[in-house]
């Protein structure tokens, strides 16, 4: 059986493969993460508890260091810019570095599996920046 992080990978894998020739985005250089707009989604993304213990066992391997607490428990969180096609959805992720590359990755997966389907419409034709943020806590 494929664990949730594997599973994940293997979705967005298949699911980013459109057959179409699509410019690079733009980077992120410089990024104003304050004045991102919030990503719209339509109905608020659910963690799940796989996703916080997946998170909590990279922390608790020494690969990521914790530096904050949410409600008094252990955390980490991860903002991410998303861009945003009006007819293809979200085109790119950039999570914010925080010095845990493999729960950077993580969060950026999960906002393109949170986003799909699930994005409010907008008038705009352009594309757009966006900011997710994801909250992983767990209980020590």
């Amino acid at each position: 059986m494929l664990s949730a992080p594997l599973l994940l990978v293997a979705s967005l894998a298949s699911a980013g493969s459109t057959g179409q020739d699509t410019p690079d985005p733009q980077p992120v250089a410089g990024v104003d993460w304050n004045n991102l707009p919030d990503l719209p989604y339509r109905q608020p993304p659910q963690m799940t508890r796989a996703m916080h213990d997946y998170v909590r066992a990279q922390a608790y391997a020494g690969r990521c260091k914790l530096r904050r607490l949410v409600d008094g428990r252990p955390a980490l969180r991860v903002e991410v810019a998303v861009l945003v096609d009006p007819e293809l959805g979200v085109r790119t992720t950039v999570p914010r570095a925080i010095g845990c590359r493999m729960v950077e990755q993580y969060a950026a997966g999960l906002v393109i599996s949170f986003a799909r389907n699930n994005l409010a419409a907008r008038a705009s034709t352009a594309e757009q920046w966006y900011r997710a943020t994801v909250t992983f806590a767990w209980h020590s």
